[in-house]
């Protein structure tokens, strides 16, 4: 299909300054960590998502969705999945490409099988 409708749109801009502090400084962080991080770190991440109450809004959850590192962290990418999920639906709105982040192609899918996208 080549049809512009068919194309990937570009995602939202985010504002940063209408998120909470809490986001900011989480995003602010960037990726979670993988496996082989000191349980220090991962601890961390996982109390930072703690702190985010929910629900997230749009520009949060768009923010937060940068967040997501090369593997589970041990369960914190579910916690951010989850988090990101309170957030207004879908975060997504087209699939991601094939090489994106595997959380993005998680995230899609349940997107999809819920019904919000086609």
């Amino acid at each position: 299909m080549t049809s512009q409708s068919a194309l990937p749109q570009p995602p939202a801009p985010v504002d940063h300054l209408r998120m909470r502090p809490e986001v900011q400084a989480f995003v602010a962080d960037g990726p979670l960590p993988g496996w082989d991080a000191d349980g220090e770190e991962i601890d961390r991440r996982c109390d930072q998502i703690e702190a985010i109450a929910k629900p997230v809004t749009g520009d949060e959850a768009r923010a937060l969705i940068t967040c997501f590192g090369p593997d589970d962290c041990y369960g914190v990418a579910w916690a951010l999945l989850h988090l990101i999920e309170t957030g207004p639906n879908p975060v997504l709105t087209t699939a991601p490409a094939s090489d994106a982040n595997e959380w993005h192609h998680r995230l899609w899918a349940r997107i999809v099988n819920s019904g919000l996208a086609p």
